[in-house]
């Protein structure tokens, strides 16, 4: 079947933080009617990437429950998992189903609530991400998994304290200026080499923090584009592929076989070379993901992911910069709401809405989004629209 060309024709999101008095619907509701103000394209479609609705809100059945509360009952709606990568993989469904003609409009929605739970029962539903009959069992939570996974890059690429804090410092600074950030601080290494330690050698601010959110977007073929007055961006390729499940089952624990794959997949459908891309939002949940997800799609050689962040080869300003509102680290990693919260960012550069976060001449802007150790990865590169 022939392709026709997509396109994320609005967006709408939440701040992300602490949302104590707004349900999971609340958030979801909020968020789509911001991407459906002022279209005149009704969707076709509902698709909900969301990690853990059953554990953090007592509430599944998403997609049809958000469609009743927009006033869409009738329209198909369903739910999306991958874990971390929900988001973006609810994307991709809709993505391939309005490229392949199945569908000419819809809408996607990551949402999430975590700050009704209690940090240990965070600590357990992220922990879903991994194996129930393996990790799980032995007590091995997410962020020690990682911890693993950084002490092991630090020894084996020679990278410092100082380095692997790099990239939470150049997200903290990015979201300084973005209204929708959880953090809009910024820090020095010192402050994260001083932070509490979580799992070592991983501290506070190596990790994304837990907060509430929902960001969504207005998928649109041909036919929709033609109804919209609002700018247009392009999805021009994407990809999503997994791993081995669990990381100490892989041949090398540092490279991110899913990611460097989705990526190459995700750049070979775009058309779009590694060098015509003007800025990245990587899924760095931890200092160490940061790194090494650079390090699988060649913006850095093996060894020199957190080493080129603190030379300043990422920073806003600079020939690829990273995160430009604050990544996971300070804009906030509401887990099934990530990857849509780093497309409506792509939106917003590639229609000149970013503001002061503003790439000048962006052209094309990547995504990446990661559920698990680098178990899925979602990519998408989008273009402006011609």
């Amino acid at each position: 079947m022939a392709k026709s060309k997509a396109y994320v024709s609005s967006v709408g999101f939440t701040r992300v933080g602490d949302h104590w008095e707004r349900s999971i619907l609340d958030l979801a509701v909020e968020a789509s009617r911001k991407a459906l103000a002022g279209t005149r394209v009704r969707p076709q479609l509902i698709v909900v990437g969301n990690m853990f609705s059953s554990v953090g809100s007592g509430q599944e059945h998403l997609g049809a429950m958000l469609a009743s509360a927009l006033g869409l009952s009738g329209v198909a709606a369903y739910k999306v998992e991958a874990a971390c990568s929900s988001g973006a993989t609810a994307f991709n469904v809709a993505f391939n189903l309005v490229r392949s003609h199945a569908v000419d409009s819809a809408l996607v929605v990551g949402v999430e609530k975590m700050r009704d739970l209690e940090p240990e029962e965070v600590s357990q539903a992220l922990s879903m991400a991994e194996s129930a009959e393996y990790t799980q069992f032995v007590g091995a939570t997410f962020a020690s998994l990682n911890g693993l996974l950084a002490r092991y890059y630090m020894e084996k690429e020679g990278v410092t304290r100082d380095e692997l804090s790099a990239i939470p410092v150049l997200d903290h600074l990015n979201a300084v200026s973005a209204e929708h950030a959880q953090f809009r601080k910024a820090i020095s290494p010192e402050v994260v080499g001083r932070s509490s330690m979580v799992a070592d050698p991983l501290r506070l601010f190596d990790c994304a923090p837990v907060g509430d959110g929902a960001a969504a977007a207005l998928v649109v073929g041909d036919g929709g584009a033609s109804r919209t007055k609002k700018g247009l961006m392009e999805v021009m390729g994407a990809k999503v592929s997994t791993a081995e499940f669990s990381m100490y089952e892989r041949d090398d624990m540092l490279d991110f076989r899913a990611t460097r794959a989705a990526f190459e997949g995700a750049v070979k459908d775009s058309g779009v070379p590694r060098k015509k891309i003007d800025a990245l939002e990587i899924h760095d949940a931890f200092s160490v993901v940061g790194a090494l997800s650079l390090e699988a799609m060649g913006f850095s050689k093996r060894g020199m992911g957190a080493k080129d962040a603190k030379a300043g080869k990422f920073s806003r300003g600079s020939e690829i910069p990273i995160n430009t509102f604050g990544g996971l680290k300070a804009r906030g990693h509401p887990v099934g709401a990530t990857g849509m919260y780093q497309i409506a960012e792509a939106y917003m550069q590639l229609t000149d809405s970013a503001g002061k976060n503003q790439v000048e001449g962006a052209e094309h802007v990547l995504t990446q989004n990661v559920g698990g150790v680098d178990t899925t990865s979602a990519v998408h590169v989008f273009g402006r629209a011609a």
